[in-house]
């Protein structure tokens, strides 16, 4: 999620928990919580900037200090925790959090980050790597879950469904997947793919439909586009029926145009039933959840409320109420299909959980069940050392005051169908596992429902390990997250 949307200031973004929920960019002070909307799912408040010296000391001090302000598990952080015992600031925040991070409500969804290097994804997408997302299927098979547009694995040829069978820096030390999981896990296949800076080349050996051949592909800056222009937004016809489709990467700032027009073309061709494919989106801004909640609110009213967001007491002044806002392209569709999975977080929990008090069964879960955050982070700047603190300090809630999911949607939607991520057809296409699904459901077929233990959310992995979307398929996620990778769960 995203920054206070009142006095808080510019900047950061809103990560409901882990992910993200964004809701407008500010940046404020530390200590100036007069904001007059609380922060949604990401937020930035450009937290008390200090002039001093960047040591380690000093950084390690001052989020100790932020936490103990805006932490929304106050009652859980040490009073011992020596910082002298840990070599990075991220350390000693994952020490402070560990209490709450045993009891699944904060699974390292605290972190430190870049100001610079997160502003740049919230504002534009921009990042750099091969434009991809991966992931294992259950015989620890590494695929292309996704290539993006504009990036140069698609430049390349490389598509969804494609393997990669081994990586190397030239074809004379090429390693296969297979060797580099059994040497090190996943770990050695992050870093076998090298770090996230442009320029940097490896070889991969691919195999698709096309063949197996080596293929060299060379990491560079790329602006993320979070609705695809290939399959983001289409109408499907399905046994007569007609069917918005929508596919949303990721929320951010760029997203508002092309869901402003896609839901504008669904209004004029009197679309009343949407599949809103959310099933690798970790979250973003809350502002782009809010103006989803309107898009598909053409029947809702300014009087009936999208969502609630709390602080902790002492924070209360924080609080606020964000009613639905119907837009010129808004529509009243009568049913949704929310396809998700465990890669599925944060403002995109977000969305689903505030429908549910409106459409009830007609508002369903397809595919697995989803990560489980119904928390939020503000941004804390500590803008001299490029230090950016995102710290979870409010809860998120439905009209029905409901926000109880930190075990995922499963046990919170009044439907839902189990569906497969089907690797080998293109997302969006009306034959894909999920995709099927979700219009089964809407064409009122039967289905298998989603049980919570299927698929238990277990937050963006931190360290070499990977995060279970559905029975065969986890995404790999990068041991040292950036700002994109944080929020494009599975990208390289």
């Amino acid at each position: 999620m995203r920054g206070f949307r009142g006095r808080l200031a510019a900047a950061g973004a809103l990560l409901a928990l882990s992910a993200c929920t964004g809701g407008g960019s500010t940046t404020a002070t530390s200590g100036s919580a007069g904001a007059t909307a609380a922060a949604p799912a990401t937020s930035t408040t450009t937290a008390a900037a200090t002039t001093g010296p960047c040591t380690l000391r000093a950084r390690q001090d001052w989020a100790l200090a932020q936490l103990r302000d805006w932490y929304l598990f106050p009652e859980t952080l040490p009073t011992n925790v020596d910082p002298a015992a840990f070599t990075t600031v991220q350390a000693y925040i994952d020490a402070l959090t560990a209490t709450a991070r045993a009891q699944g409500r904060d699974r390292n969804f605290t972190f430190i980050t870049s100001i610079a290097g997160e502003n740049a994804f919230f504002n534009s997408g921009s990042s750099a790597g091969f434009g991809v997302r991966l992931a294992f299927d259950a015989q620890q098979r590494l695929f292309i879950a996704e290539a993006f547009e504009g990036a140069p694995a698609l430049a390349a040829g490389i598509d969804r469904g494609a393997e990669i069978i081994a990586i190397g820096t030239t074809t004379a030390n090429l390693a296969t997947v297979a060797s580099l999981l059994a040497s090190g896990g996943s770990g050695a296949v992050n870093e076998a793919l090298g770090p996230s800076t442009a320029g940097t080349t490896r070889i991969l050996r691919i195999a698709d439909a096309a063949g197996t051949r080596n293929i060299s592909v060379t990491k560079a800056d790329f602006a993320l586009t979070p609705v695809s222009s290939r399959y983001g937004a289409r109408i499907i016809t399905d046994g007569g029926q007609r069917v918005g489709y929508i596919n949303l990467r990721t929320f951010i700032s760029t997203a508002d145009p092309a869901l402003r027009s896609a839901f504008a073309d669904f209004r004029a061709q009197g679309i009343t039933r949407v599949i809103f494919d959310l099933r690798y989106n970790g979250g973003g801004l809350v502002s782009t959840a809010e103006l989803i909640g309107d898009l598909l609110g053409g029947a809702r009213t300014p009087s009936q409320v999208f969502s609630f967001t709390t602080f902790r007491p002492e924070r209360s002044s924080n609080n606020s109420t964000r009613n639905f806002s119907p837009q010129p392209q808004s529509i009243s569709p009568m049913q949704i299909a929310f396809i998700g999975t465990s890669g599925t977080a944060s403002a995109s929990e977000l969305v689903i959980n505030a429908m549910i008090p409106y459409l009830r069964a007609n508002a369903a879960l397809i595919g697995s069940n989803t990560d489980g955050k119904p928390v939020g982070q503000i941004a804390l700047d500590m803008a001299a050392c490029d230090d950016r603190l995102r710290v979870v300090a409010f809860a998120t809630l439905n009209a029905d005051r409901r926000g109880d999911y930190f075990n995922g949607l499963a046990t919170v939607v009044e439907a839902s169908c189990r569906a497969p991520d089907d690797l080998t057809r293109p997302l969006g296409d009306p034959a894909e596992g999920s995709v099927r699904a979700a219009l089964d459901f809407l064409a009122g077929r039967a289905c298998a429902p989603i049980t919570a233990t299927a698929t238990a959310g277990t937050g963006p992995a931190p360290q070499s390990t990977a995060v279970r979307l559905d029975a065969p398929n986890e995404l790999l996620i990068a041991d040292d997250p950036d700002a994109m990778q944080r929020q494009v769960p599975g990208a390289f």
